[in-house]
């Protein structure tokens, strides 16, 4: 769905907490949270407006974001 927020409270309501003591404990973890972050609002951005993108680089911002959810999951699971 475009325009859709997929941060990562909203994804994974569930381990808010783990995810908020991650950001202020795990340098590594808030590295990647903002990140993520940065990419779904570019995302969001795009997907809302009219600015021009490329699909190779709009897809590549999809990857790169899905890339690292199932990183920062991994890191939540554990």
């Amino acid at each position: 769905m475009l325009g859709e927020n997929h941060s990562l409270f909203i994804e994974y309501p569930e381990l808010s907490d783990r995810i908020k003591e991650l950001k202020t404990s795990d340098e590594h973890f808030k590295r990647m949270a903002d990140r993520y972050h940065h990419l779904d609002h570019k995302i969001r951005g795009l997907e809302g407006s009219n600015i021009p993108t490329d699909d190779h680089h709009f897809t590549q911002l999809k990857l790169e974001r899905l890339q690292l959810k199932d990183k920062i999951f991994s890191i939540l699971s554990n």
